[in-house]
């Protein structure tokens, strides 16, 4: 697995040459549009009332692409983890995320930790993110986001654009159910005893935690 060096490119800049891609191309209506929903998601208050640092992490069960159930508290009462969220394949913010953390894949495992992807997903659908971007991170799905909501990082989609994503089909498709509901694209580290002792939390779906501060948390985790 390639690691990341220091002529790479930060996960944050190519998020950011992302954003300024689609800020050129976009209707001036749909850009609004997006950022009053970021905008009504960070008004709810979910940055402040999700998990936080310090607070015990909620252990549960998810399923990988072959079906078998994995329990949380079994991993990380092996060593820290990080416990990443990830909206779907659908979202071109996720999979550059998931290909900077392949990419320091090593260094996360390397440092003592197992990186744990969840996503609303279907199983199906998970792996061929994973296939489209180049990984082989098994992401578990979070069915129904049960475990999401136990974190306090489901949000209901806001009306400005709750329409696109309805008229669209693509998280009934993606998810397996009506719901217009998103996970923040949380990122948490927690040590061997289940204690939260990295949140990386933001309402703007554009922005994501930065793998040497994760990689930084778990090293810091694992003393």
């Amino acid at each position: 697995m390639a690691q990341q060096n220091s002529t790479e490119t930060s996960l944050a800049d190519q998020l950011a040459e992302k954003t300024a891609q689609f800020a050129a191309r976009a209707p001036e209506e749909r850009k609004a549009a997006f950022q009053k929903g970021i905008d009504m998601v960070r008004a709810t208050g979910i940055e402040k009332s999700a998990k936080q640092v310090g607070d015990k992490a909620v252990d549960g069960t998810a399923e990988d692409w072959q079906g078998n159930t994995v329990q949380l508290s079994e991993l990380w009462n092996k060593g820290p983890v990080v416990l990443m969220w990830y909206r779907g394949g659908w979202c071109p913010y996720c999979n550059l995320q998931l290909r900077a953390m392949q990419q320091n894949l090593d260094q996360i495992e390397n440092a003592g930790a197992r990186l744990v992807v969840m996503t609303p997903e279907l199983p199906a659908k998970a792996q061929q993110t994973a296939e489209a971007s180049g990984i082989d991170i098994v992401a578990l799905h979070d069915a129904n986001n049960e475990l999401a909501k136990k974190y306090g990082i489901v949000f209901d989609l806001p009306e400005p654009i709750a329409p696109m994503y309805r008229d669209s089909g693509r998280l009934k498709t993606y998810n397996g159910n009506d719901d217009l509901q998103l996970p923040l694209s949380a990122t948490y580290v927690v040590d061997q005893s289940g204690k939260i002792t990295y949140a990386f939390l933001d309402a703007d779906y554009k922005k994501r935690a930065e793998p040497s501060e994760v990689i930084a948390a778990v090293k810091a985790a694992a003393k």
